[in-house]
């Protein structure tokens, strides 16, 4: 089952409804200023990002500064506002931005999921804030959650201006779309999927637009789903982190990037900069985490938060071990 992204066009990216996109699934903090920024990745698409800043910054001076991306599929006004704003309540200048194609980004087509232009959103991101005047353009790190967790690490590997880079519930897009999860998948069913997503090039190239995967439901099903689509959708489609914005779908062609560009290939080039790999203890996406730390070169930390889900660390504060960010970035990016 697919969608078509012509029913998109009205509510998706930078032509959203103004009410809709400036929503957030989380109360705004008093101690914090919101700001909507934009800028252009090197591409020369519209990234969209909010700049948290503490209502205490004196702007003649310069701080250390952090670039949020968010989980995959997600939004600005989901989780990563939530790690931006707290970020900024002590003391870091911290934007949570869209991907390109989707949310408030601009990039057409709408809702394509690209690793190499994904990981381009990071440097660009570090691009704006090496370039505001209270912003040490020395002191530049990177958080990223779920599937940016990701692609904040291979930004990092080419990117040496980001001094740190910290992950949480990470997850590897590329080895999910060419091994499966769990690494499950066969030669044999991966060529069949790859031969699957040829005839949909055709298809895409004869309807004039590419069709979808599908969105997200309305509603939680009432029937039995597995445990990770239970999970996400607990986030996703409950109040709890439903966003308009957030769809959940991508075009379906986007998988064959990500066969094709190994996210992880370089991670130990990234020392002598820090990695810090933080992760729930009965995540299910743990494992993502543990064999990157294995591969990464010191300095590295694994940090594993007792009793924690993959999705409780999308927003659950009192879970979220800011202090332990808070000492990281303090630390490298000192």
């Amino acid at each position: 089952m697919s969608y078509n992204i012509k029913g998109e066009l009205k509510m998706s990216g930078n032509m959203e409804s103004k009410n809709e996109s400036s929503m957030k699934t989380f109360e705004l903090s008093e101690k914090v200023t919101v700001e909507k920024v934009s800028y252009n990745n090197r591409y020369g698409i519209t990234v969209v990002a909010d700049m948290y800043l503490s209502k205490d910054i004196d702007k003649s001076k310069k701080y250390p500064a952090i670039v949020i991306g968010t989980p995959y599929g997600g939004v600005k006004e989901q989780g990563a506002g939530i790690y931006a704003q707290n970020m900024a309540e002590r003391g870091f200048v911290a934007i949570a931005f869209d991907e390109s194609f989707n949310g408030e980004s601009s990039g057409e087509p709408r809702h394509v999921s690209s690793p190499d232009i994904f990981v381009e959103d990071f440097s660009a991101g570090v691009d704006f804030l090496g370039t505001r005047p209270f912003v040490d353009r020395n002191r530049i790190g990177a958080i990223g959650i779920c599937g940016s967790g990701g692609f904040a690490v291979t930004a990092a590997q080419v990117d040496r201006r980001i001094k740190a880079v910290a992950t949480v519930s990470m997850y590897d897009m590329s080895r999910v779309k060419r091994k499966g999860w769990e690494d499950g998948m066969t030669d044999e069913q991966r060529n069949e999927y790859l031969d699957h997503l040829g005839e949909q090039r055709w298809k895409d190239f004869e309807d004039g637009y590419p069709e979808m995967t599908p969105s997200f439901p309305d509603e939680i099903p009432e029937e039995d789903i597995d445990p990770v689509s239970s999970e996400f959708m607990e986030y996703y489609v409950a109040p709890r982190g439903h966003h308009p914005n957030s769809i959940g779908a991508f075009t379906i062609t986007s998988d064959m990037p990500f066969m094709n560009f190994p996210l992880m290939n370089y991670i130990d080039t990234i020392s002598p900069r820090p990695v810090l790999f933080i992760i729930g203890e009965n995540a299910h996406s743990r494992y993502f985490s543990e064999e990157a730390y294995e591969m990464a070169a010191q300095p590295k930390e694994l940090y594993i938060v007792p009793g924690a889900r993959h999705i409780d660390l999308y927003d659950r504060t009192d879970m979220i071990p800011f202090d332990k960010l808070e000492s990281f970035f303090a630390k490298y990016l000192s």
